[in-house]
């Protein structure tokens, strides 16, 4: 039989309560344009949502279209996140996963991510691993997890490209402006195609490869979104684990 989490089904009280408390709220304050919702339908089972990271109002945003369109998210989340009093115990019976960046337990996070696919969760993950560097805010390069777990299950793995929610909170800002109402734009796009990967050694050539297909898909959604061309080369953030 196969699994397929949606509203109606047990999704833990910390969901339930993030969704009472949050979810009118976010009706109330934002405006919507949910576009290529019909992509979220490609599989009855788990499928993997990867979009680009503008804001930390973000989260709420691709939240948001996904519940509106049946199908409850399960975030990557730094571990830390999972300490902070309370907080911790509502991500926690959320189903949330945990991310160790930069140590050798980062592997449990694709893992726990793999295992929430199975169950047929909607995983949302964001390749490039934190908000962007960008200066016009383009996806920058990106980590191979949305890739891996894609190439573990066989799940869809549907690009989505998210504007808006740098109007509320810009990158790495100490803001808060919802007022005026802003649009959230979120557009989901087909899977990605990695069928000639599948069954291919998952090595960094191939995690690349299948990596750089998806951040150009979720280019080219965001590029539409705005109507705005995008560079000709990604920028690459030097993150720690590249610096010499």
């Amino acid at each position: 039989m196969v699994l397929n989490i949606r509203r109606r089904r047990p999704l833990g009280w910390g969901f339930r309560l993030a969704v009472f408390i949050l979810w009118p709220l976010m009706m109330l304050l934002t405006k919507r344009d949910w576009r290529g919702t019909q992509n979220l339908e490609a599989s009855p089972g788990g499928i993997i949502v990867a979009t680009n990271h503008l804001s930390w109002f973000d989260p709420l945003a691709i939240a948001l279209a996904l519940w509106n369109n049946d199908r409850p998210p399960r975030f990557l989340g730094k571990e830390s996140v999972f300490r902070v009093p309370f907080v911790g115990a509502v991500i926690t019976s959320a189903g949330q996963i945990k991310v160790y960046r930069e140590t050798a337990e980062a592997i449990h996070a694709v893992r726990d991510a793999v295992t929430a696919v199975q169950n047929g969760e909607c995983v949302v993950v964001y390749p490039e691993g934190t908000i962007t560097r960008d200066p016009e805010l383009w996806p920058m390069d990106g980590k191979t997890g949305a890739a891996r777990i894609a190439l573990a299950t066989g799940a869809p793995l549907i690009p989505a490209a998210m504007w808006g929610p740098q109007d509320v909170i810009g990158p790495y800002r100490k803001e808060f402006r919802i007022l005026p109402r802003k649009t959230m734009h979120v557009a989901f796009g087909p899977p990605v195609d990695l069928a000639d990967l599948m069954g291919q050694p998952m090595d960094s050539n191939t995690l690349r490869i299948a990596t750089d297909r998806l951040l150009d898909a979720i280019t080219d959604l965001l590029a539409e979104t705005r109507q705005t061309p995008p560079p000709a080369e990604r920028f690459r953030y030097h993150r720690k684990e590249d610096r010499p």
